[in-house]
């Protein structure tokens, strides 16, 4: 039923691992992508309220492995530039923002991409939805077949995350498209999917299927604007200031009041308290918004699902669902990602491949979104053109409760990449302060979980080093770092990430600031 593997295009470059000995084929990888999408919004997941309906992704979850705690990125541009390189961001050369954002640019030369490699081992490649990593989609380099929404090279079109997009088809010009996008990439991907346009059908294909959902403004579709009408959300624990034993900027954040009715509302502008007016949308009517438009993907979903069966695919498909991050509402007083708190940045992430990978099963080591790329590798029987910062996720995927060893390491640097990393901004220049805090008022940080700890050092002179024990207080309330009988730990998480940076060549480990003294 499948095409036979194309051993002769494979060329010195192929690494034939045990799985595709005495296998015709090369497995689809289908890799779903959404974007902002906490795994709170998830009901496979414990941490979601219990009024959260995603059948679609806990099926997907079911039929394959959820991973506990994954850490993709930390905002939209450095995780898709991850995702592409197999790097942690400093060690992307030449990708930068320019012009007005999210314009951003590279030299492919410098930053080559890894679906390039694909294609040159007979994979066909396609993307379909949002790109965000520079004005250059890459199309006939990268990728055979792509219909895109390109906001670096559209400023003016780049907030338009759910209607009215200017969309990029096979590298032609842009056209105003209508339509509710998540319904749209789904649409386009279902196509790809039956052949219907863009498949070559006797190749092996990755599509990477980028929603720009549930990223803000958070538009439901239309179809869900009534739902879960009896959705109630506790208020975060910390969710007003002050938070003892945290850094400075995540110390004294409020992004959050309370209203008139005592349940917190965004804080906007100068007005009285930081209310714009009693109207003012309180913080279960933003978390119900953003659930409401989770269902649309949710729904995608099934249908891609759905699709590859009735296509009789499905058995040779890799299936990969994560997000670019999380994010925060309320939590530590946020309503933003890039902090390196769980409640902002932890992804769902589940990958399903029936009869090669288990089933129904959780894996509680920690994962990054640096070891999909490796994976995908892995599967496809490719050798790594370059290396890569993460680790192949095979062993896990078919044994969840194996032994990993693999700590995950975690980093922001802002709008920074590559060898513009390797300097620290420090001082109190205007610029200084722009790149060490970017937009929304977070510095540049680290991070690394091993086990059940996560151990944070912001990279601002003087401030605390943070430890948590993710299993006892999985909100990160209490900074372990601040007590003395935590010390030997503290030391050792930071001697591992200082490792882990230096195994994947951080420039900036020489630079780094100093912390505040431990008790």
């Amino acid at each position: 039923m499948r095409r036979l593997l194309p051993f002769l295009l494979l060329g010195l470059s192929c690494n034939l691992s045990p799985f595709l000995i005495g296998e015709d084929s090369r497995p689809n990888i289908l890799f779903i992508y959404t974007d902002d999408h906490s795994y709170r919004t998830v009901s496979c997941y414990p941490e979601a309220y219990d009024w959260v309906k995603t059948p679609n992704m806990d099926a997907l979850a079911e039929s394959g492995v959820r991973f506990h705690h994954a850490t993709v990125g930390t905002w939209c541009m450095p995780s898709r530039a991850m995702l592409l390189t197999g790097k942690h961001g400093y060690g992307i050369e030449s990708m930068r923002m320019e012009g007005t954002y999210p314009g951003s640019e590279y030299d492919p030369s410098q930053c080559p991409f890894w679906p390039a490699v694909f294609r040159e081992n007979g994979y066909q490649t396609a993307h379909i939805g949002k790109w965000h990593t520079g004005t250059d989609t890459g199309y006939g380099r990268d990728w055979d077949y792509q219909i895109v929404w390109n906001r670096p090279r559209y400023p003016g079109n780049s907030g338009h995350y759910y209607y009215d997009q200017l969309i990029e088809k096979n590298g032609g010009e842009a056209v105003m498209t209508g339509g509710y996008s998540t319904d749209n990439y789904t649409e386009w991907a279902l196509d790809y999917i039956h052949g219907r346009e863009g498949r070559s059908a006797d190749k092996p294909w990755y599509l990477w299927l980028c929603y720009g959902g549930v990223h803000g403004p958070f538009t439901p579709a239309d179809r869900h604007k009534e739902d879960y009408e009896d959705a109630l959300v506790p208020d975060p624990a910390d969710i007003y200031p002050p938070r003892e034993g945290k850094p400075t900027y995540s110390r004294y954040v409020e992004q959050w009041v309370e209203g008139p009715a005592g349940e917190p509302v965004l804080k906007r502008g100068k007005e009285k308290g930081g209310i714009k007016s009693k109207n003012s949308k309180t913080l279960t009517d933003w978390v119900r918004q953003v659930n409401q438009a989770v269902k649309s993907l949710d729904e995608g979903v099934g249908q891609l699902v759905e699709a590859l069966k009735e296509s009789g695919q499905y058995e040779d498909t890799l299936i990969v669902f994560t997000s670019d991050q999380g994010f925060a509402w309320g939590q530590h007083g946020f309503q933003v990602k890039k902090a390196p708190y769980d409640a902002n940045i932890r992804s769902p992430f589940m990958i399903s491949f029936p009869g090669k990978v288990a089933a129904g099963k959780v894996c509680k080591s920690p994962v990054s979104g640096t070891d999909l790329i490796p994976t995908f590798f892995s599967y496809a029987g490719i050798e790594r053109p370059w290396e890569m910062h993460g680790h192949d996720l095979r062993p896990l995927l078919e044994n969840p409760d194996a032994d990993w060893g693999h700590p995950v390491l975690t980093t922001f640097t802002g709008d920074s990449y590559g060898s513009d990393t390797n300097e620290i901004p420090v001082g109190d220049s205007p610029e200084a302060k722009r790149k060490l805090y970017m937009r929304g008022g977070v510095p540049w940080w680290i991070s690394l979980v091993e086990g059940n700890h996560k151990y944070i050092r912001t990279l601002v002179p003087g401030e605390p080093e943070e430890l948590y024990d993710l299993q006892n207080d999985p909100d990160e309330l209490v900074n372990l770092a601040r007590n003395p009988e935590y010390q030997q730990e503290v030391v050792r998480l930071r001697e591992a990430t200082i490792a882990e940076l230096e195994r994947t060549n951080a420039g900036f480990i020489d630079n780094l600031p100093a912390v505040a003294d431990l008790p």
